[in-house]
């Protein structure tokens, strides 16, 4: 059965043609490789045009700098040379055989045998190639495990992973986008057997494949089958005892309300709430400062009852800011819409907590009408008493619901001043 991908529109490109009629001259051969072909076959978006070439890399850089495009040896010694096009990036990679592995890092052989490359690469769909004309070339039966949405390692599984341990999460990261029903069974057994190898993984690593998984459209499957084969406590031990049940009803939530996927808040929804284990978690991963800052404001602001005012709400929100109440309020809003299919009660907590996760989003921090200077400017003598007297004025501030003015913010002032 012939099938193509003519149609895609990225393939019309007349830059991509240049540059596979540029490696496939001479006797040479180029062609589209892995997800651009996958994705293309199921009808979603393409960001990255990888292509794979019988050129050597020194040849693939003097071919493309001879045609006017910018070749960059990001990867030479693996045979992958970025080639910047018109301001676009192509990872352009040699034929190759992995001859000796590491578990991460492999010594390679360059050839001209695409079945030898095909067979190296992890799974069947990502496995598929596409000449310049669209048409696609399958040799490892990628095509009949992409229609039935199933995800398999290419030949043996253990020998795919002991290759590279990052491909136990990368097995449940691509069936969390494109597999269906249940993991092929002979994957979820090897990654099971040989979890312990993610240990060997940097943490960068870990949690980039953690963060891309979470960021499906639904991992909930993908998440259940790493809970079942020990994969997920391996790579994200905090979520061991708390569980994933809340993922299904954040992801149904986030569905039907319109929220955008957001990996961090599914991430909130499957560990413990407490900063000592988050600040850990965000150690240990290296997450970046801006997560591990959002995280630990999370985990510091509490449980939020569904019955709380909204100025109960604005006065936690001005001390300890906005987005860890939205983060709090969307997984507990999730969490009463799922019980109130049983519940009542949930199903009014869940309107309260819709009304109480709009007054957030829409809430700006109000400005505290004075500073210091005004006090010294009423002779509060600049020492320690200064800094308890505003204490105390932005305290009552905050209690009045912010709506003490600054000419009574000063009159009071001048109260505390005289004590």
């Amino acid at each position: 059965m012939s099938v193509s991908i003519s149609d895609a529109p990225w393939l019309k490109d007349r830059t991509l043609q240049k540059l596979l009629a540029v490696l496939s001259a001479d006797g040479e051969e180029a062609r589209i490789a892995g997800g651009a072909v996958r994705n293309a076959l199921l009808g979603e978006p393409v960001t990255d045009i990888d292509i794979a070439t019988t050129c050597l890399p020194d040849e693939t850089e003097r071919r493309t700098a001879a045609a006017g495009f910018k070749p960059v040896p990001t990867g030479k010694a693996h045979g992958t040379i970025t080639v910047v096009a018109h301001g676009k990036p192509f990872e352009v990679t040699t034929l190759r055989a992995d001859v000796e592995n590491h578990g991460r890092h492999a010594t390679v052989a360059f050839g001209r045998d695409w079945q030898v490359d095909a067979e190296r690469r992890d799974f069947t769909i990502n496995a598929l190639y596409a000449t310049a004309d669209g048409h696609v070339i399958d040799l490892v039966g990628g095509i009949a495990d992409l229609q039935k949405r199933n995800l398999r390692f290419i030949g043996n599984a253990e020998d795919r992973i002991r290759e590279d341990y990052l491909r136990i999460l990368r097995f449940y990261r691509f069936f969390a986008w494109y597999g269906s029903g249940r993991p092929d069974a002979e994957g979820i057994k090897a990654s099971a057997r040989l979890k312990s190898g993610l240990s060997q993984l940097s943490a960068e690593r870990i949690w980039a494949e953690l963060k891309k998984i979470l960021s499906a459209p639904d991992p909930s499957r993908a998440l259940l089958w790493m809970r079942q084969s020990g994969v997920l406590t391996a790579a994200l031990p905090e979520s061991e005892k708390w569980g994933i049940d809340a993922v299904p009803g954040l992801i149904a939530a986030g569905r039907d309300l319109g929220w955008a996927i957001d990996p961090m808040l599914r991430l909130m929804s499957i560990i413990p709430p407490t900063r000592e284990r988050v600040d850990s978690f965000s150690e240990r991963l290296k997450l970046s400062k801006n997560e591990a800052k959002r995280l630990d404001e999370w985990a510091g602001f509490g449980e939020i009852p569904a019955e709380t005012s909204e100025i109960a709400l604005a006065k936690r929100m001005f001390s300890a800011g906005r987005q860890p109440a939205v983060d709090k309020l969307k997984i507990a809003l999730a969490a009463a819409r799922t019980r109130a299919v049983q519940n009542d009660l949930d199903l009014v907590a869940a309107g309260q907590y819709s009304q109480l996760l709009k007054y957030a989003e829409g809430w700006d921090a109000p400005k505290f009408p004075i500073q210091g200077r005004d006090l010294v400017a009423l002779g509060a003598p600049q020492d320690e008493r200064l800094g308890k007297a505003l204490a105390t004025l932005k305290d009552e501030w905050t209690s009045s619901g912010f709506i003490i003015g600054r000419d009574a913010l000063l009159e009071r002032a001048r109260d505390l001043l005289k004590d």
